[in-house]
């Protein structure tokens, strides 16, 4: 199976991204990933997706990466992904200071993320 990430520059990312990867095994919904954020620290981080219309589910899966063998791949909606700091309590939002999007991240599959309950 491929997921097409497909990500144009606007209010949630500074850029764009267009990339088709190749996927190792089922995606999963997430609510926290470990990994850097705005002040270079690497801690847990809640993300979520973020679409046209706001928030969204964000989701982790396993895909091929030519360079690494395989890779994590976070991704959301058509807009990307967002982060806040795990003990935020600002509402999810483009405005809000501690919040920052990404398009997807491509991360090494050792890397931490909790799974949305239930799931």
């Amino acid at each position: 199976m491929f997921i097409e990430v497909d990500i144009e520059q606007g209010y949630n990312c500074d850029y764009s991204l267009a990339r088709v990867f190749s996927t190792v095994d089922v995606s999963m919904p997430i609510i926290s990933v470990e990994t850097t954020g705005m002040k270079g620290e690497l801690d847990m981080f809640d993300v979520i997706g973020w679409s046209s219309e706001g928030p969204c589910p964000a989701y982790a899966v396993v895909v091929e990466d030519s360079g690494e063998g395989h890779a994590l791949l976070i991704y959301g909606g058509d807009d990307g992904i967002r982060f806040r700091p795990r003990d935020s309590e600002e509402p999810w939002g483009l405005e809000a200071q501690d919040q920052w999007g990404e398009p997807c991240l491509l991360l090494d599959t050792s890397v931490h993320i909790e799974v949305e309950a239930g799931k």
